[in-house]
């Protein structure tokens, strides 16, 4: 397994994140903890969920598979870097969601008890709250660390400006702010290249890309059954829209020797300002092919091709759009 800082920490975290999301809802919790027994085994010490995923109102379903899997010891805990995320509604009251310091307070304690653990290492805001002021956030952010339940803070879903005002308001108050920053990210779509990894550089936060196989799109989808997710109406719109696009990768893939979900990843990997990209595996087929990931060495040519069949911005704002 190779490991990297997540952004300007000297926390070291590997370069692939086990995501979690369908531990519950598409994976049994036999097969979940075979799934983060694997990972653990295979290096991988980073783990991503949030309090909404398991999708059934206020139960923090796979956060509490989560939680009976740590609960097995044989320093499953201490083998981690445990994260997940607030924002979602996790009740029927008013207060029950977003990012006030009533809500950040409560939904921390609800996690740290289905987590089944004294700390969260890093607690990531899952949407930008327009309402709550930033010295409400950081000062409800800032009591959790005091008190040693959260190690460090991250957002997702956040806009550039977004980052930035929240760290200078954070280093107002000599407090470390974001350290890293979970996005959508893809070959498919690229639109962070704008400005989100701009600032991201600048501000050393590090970014973690989610659905970096393009919602499965990136998968290798034209030679598979429709089953599940990819029997969906949407997938086979976006399936069909794409499809001179999808042909040239797949078949481009097919040139490199490697299976498209693994050029995917790779090819997110070869941005310094990566962390890891979050891997969502179903099954253990995926985790273990996921894993070959780290070995895919994209040549410039690669890149180039890549860039053709799948064009980003062209370059980060404004040069992007103005001279």
């Amino acid at each position: 397994m190779k490991y990297t800082h997540l952004g300007r920490t000297g926390l070291q975290v590997s370069r692939l994140c086990l995501g979690t999301m369908n531990f519950g809802p598409q994976t049994s919790e036999p097969d979940s903890f075979a799934i983060m027994d694997k990972a653990l085994e295979q290096g991988i010490n980073f783990f991503d969920t949030a309090n909404v995923y398991g999708f059934e109102l206020g139960q923090g379903i796979t956060e509490g598979i989560i939680g009976r899997w740590l609960a097995q010891g044989n320093g499953r805990r201490e083998g981690i870097v445990l994260a997940t995320k607030l924002y979602g509604k996790m009740g029927t009251g008013v207060n029950d969601a977003k990012l006030s310091a009533y809500h950040i307070r409560r939904a921390c304690e609800e996690s740290l008890r289905r987590l089944q653990t004294d700390h969260i290492d890093l607690y990531q805001m899952h949407h930008i709250d327009r309402e709550t002021p930033w010295e409400e956030i950081w000062q409800a952010m800032e009591q959790l660390v005091r008190e040693g339940k959260v190690l460090y803070v991250g957002s997702s879903n956040f806009a550039a400006w977004n980052i930035a005002q929240a760290n200078g308001i954070a280093q107002s108050r000599h407090f470390m702010g974001l350290v890293s920053e979970q996005s959508i990210y893809s070959l498919r779509n690229r639109h962070i290249e704008l400005e989100v990894i701009p600032a991201c550089r600048a501000l050393g936060v590090g970014v973690l890309p989610w659905s970096p196989l393009g919602g499965g799109i990136l998968a290798g989808v034209l030679d598979k059954p429709a089953t599940g997710r990819r029997a969906s109406e949407r997938m086979q719109e976006s399936i069909e829209k794409l499809r001179p696009q999808i042909e040239q990768y797949e078949k481009f893939c097919q040139e490199l020797g490697h299976a498209p979900a693994d050029v995917a990843l790779a090819w997110t990997l070869h941005n310094p300002v990566i962390t890891a990209p979050i891997i969502g595996p179903r099954t253990m087929e995926q985790l273990e092919q996921n894993i070959a990931s780290l070995d895919i060495e994209l040549s410039p040519d690669a890149l180039k091709r890549l860039d053709e069949i799948w064009p980003g911005p062209g370059n980060q704002a404004p040069e992007a759009y103005a001279w």
